[in-house]
């Protein structure tokens, strides 16, 4: 069980959406739905693969300028508890595998907000030389960016 971040390792972020957490749960559940939202505008997601239980696969390609999409992240499933809790990384591949270039683990929550959804992204990294890599690549820029996405996505819908 996850307690509080750690300073030194993890990044995080969070927001309410105006919407239920089904709504949410299912954007972050339906692959049309993820490709809609899962990387920054104007970039385009292509879902190759989402089997979303333990060992699943989370596999995603990118186009960043309309041209061909390639490799964004191969990560693996390690919880998906039903409208509240998606727990990913890429140390792992579908299946269980080791994967090559370990990076991140991200736990996802949900829970209700009198507004909405409280959702909230807690990326833990194996270093301080990994997270400070991924701070400076931009994460609260594009995570924050993506979550406005999904909240923009669900807000319209519901």
């Amino acid at each position: 069980m996850i307690r509080s971040p750690d300073p030194d390792l993890d990044l995080t972020t969070a927001r309410i959406i105006k919407a239920p957490r089904s709504a949410v749960w299912r954007a972050w559940t339906d692959r049309t739905r993820f490709e809609k939202w899962w990387v920054p505008a104007p970039a385009k997601c292509r879902v190759v693969d989402m089997d979303l239980t333990p060992g699943g696969a989370l596999v995603t390609h990118i186009s960043e300028d309309g041209g061909a999409f390639v490799p964004h992240l191969d990560a693996c499933f390690l919880a998906v508890d039903d409208l509240t809790r998606i727990v990913f990384t890429d140390t792992l591949t579908a299946g269980w595998r080791p994967s090559e270039s370990a990076f991140m683990t991200a736990v996802i929550t949900l829970s209700d907000h009198p507004a909405g959804t409280h959702y909230a992204a807690h990326v833990m990294h194996r270093s301080g030389a990994d997270r400070k890599m991924h701070e400076e690549m931009g994460f609260h820029d594009g995570w924050g960016t993506v979550a406005a996405q999904l909240a923009q996505l669900v807000e319209q819908t519901h």
